[in-house]
């Protein structure tokens, strides 16, 4: 099973993420994420991570909350705060909670954090939320109605009055998307994001 996986993931190197490295013209991408999906699709087109949103999540409506005054928020200290049943590090932007999910401790986190923090480009946003974690469809459409010009929502099911809504197939009894940086199947060498031609939507900013 680890050669297959290997040859997988090689395969996917050579005959895709290669050419959607080629594809990219827009490399000054700052990439807010309410989970690991961002820094997967960062990491894949071998991009520098430009926003401290990467190797964590949040919950949708905390996620919202943070967007609603982003700039605000980025104002404040990371302090940090326990929670039942978390073993990593939990953040908190004054009283939003984030989740460091891939850190071992909390001065980890902190460091992370406010070096990613510091290549800020507010000009050069992009937001990526997913339907996951409790999000309802109020919070859906509350994230559709932000301002912000460069925003995606992964959905498990159509959502034609949603622009923002990108639908990810595979998930339609789920209730939710689930892992979109799984692979599609045993043998594929595609991962359910890349149903979304993020490239695209990279460039689209220099058009």
């Amino acid at each position: 099973m680890d050669a297959l996986r290997q040859l997988r993931n090689e395969y996917r190197n050579i005959m895709f993420l290669s050419k959607q490295r080629k594809r990219l013209v827009n490399k000054d991408i700052c990439l807010i994420a309410s989970n690991c999906n961002g820094a997967m699709i960062l990491h894949d087109l071998g991009l520098q991570f430009k926003s401290p949103f990467v190797n964590l999540w949040l919950r949708p409506k905390d996620f919202i909350k943070l967007l609603s005054s982003l700039r605000e928020y980025m104002g404040y200290d990371l302090k940090f705060t326990t929670e039942e049943g978390i073993e990593y590090p939990v953040g908190l932007l004054k009283d939003i909670k984030i989740y460091f999910q891939h850190y071992k401790t909390e001065e980890e986190a902190k460091a992370k954090w406010n070096e990613r923090a510091k290549r800020m480009d507010y000009n050069k946003l992009f937001i990526l939320f997913t339907d996951r974690d409790g999000c309802t469809e109020q919070d859906i459409v509350e994230f559709d109605n932000l301002p912000y010009k460069n925003k995606v929502i992964f959905v498990n099911k159509p959502h034609p009055n949603i622009k923002s809504a990108v639908y990810i197939r595979g998930f339609e009894n789920d209730g939710c998307v689930g892992p979109c940086m799984a692979y599609k199947s045993k043998i594929s060498y595609k991962k359910y994001y890349d149903d979304f031609d993020y490239v695209e939507w990279f460039n689209s900013a220099e058009k």
